[in-house]
């Protein structure tokens, strides 16, 4: 049984949960999947969850300073939990800027696949690091803003505090 270490962070959204393991962090939850422990014990049924707002300390400071403006890169170790090609398509979406966008079409190119732009959409949905991991920074080749799983609204919010809207 590994332990996942889980506190909350402060947000323009609301409350949002965080979690890490032992490598680090895990799981960022929205708002609305609270309460935060059910969410757990969902995705993590095997292991033991432990609330520890210290050991969080430097995602909560990170995430909190990237909404007030003062981080434009996260500096986090990521314990990155998904199927093979969600990760690969994940980290290169990792690798785009703050105040910067690209198309599902350009990361499933980067992937080595340039016909799995559905599949590259399906892996960004299905991130579970939202913000850390920039998401919200994928857009339709056409420039529209596409879909996002924490809702369009926070992606124009996100989009907008990076100076891209």
């Amino acid at each position: 049984m590994k332990t996942i270490i889980y506190s909350t962070v402060k947000t323009p959204f609301g409350i949002m949960g965080i979690t890490k393991s032992d490598k680090g962090l895990r799981r960022i939850y929205f708002p609305e999947e609270a309460p935060f422990i059910k969410a757990l014990k969902k995705d993590f049924p095997n292991d033991k969850c432990v609330k520890n707002d210290i050991a969080c300390g430097e995602i909560k400071k990170q995430i909190e300073e990237y909404f007030s403006g003062k981080r434009t890169t996260f500096d986090l170790d990521l314990d990155l939990q998904c199927p093979p090609f969600y990760k690969k398509v994940l980290k290169e979406v990792n690798n785009i800027p703050y105040g910067k966008t690209a198309s599902y079409k350009y990361i499933a190119k980067r992937t080595g696949n340039s016909k799995a732009v559905r599949a590259a959409g399906s892996a960004n949905a299905n991130n579970p690091l939202p913000i850390v991991i920039p998401c919200h920074r994928i857009i339709n080749t056409n420039g529209g803003l596409g879909g996002y799983g924490g809702n369009l609204q926070r992606k124009a919010y996100l989009l907008e505090l990076e100076g891209i809207l």
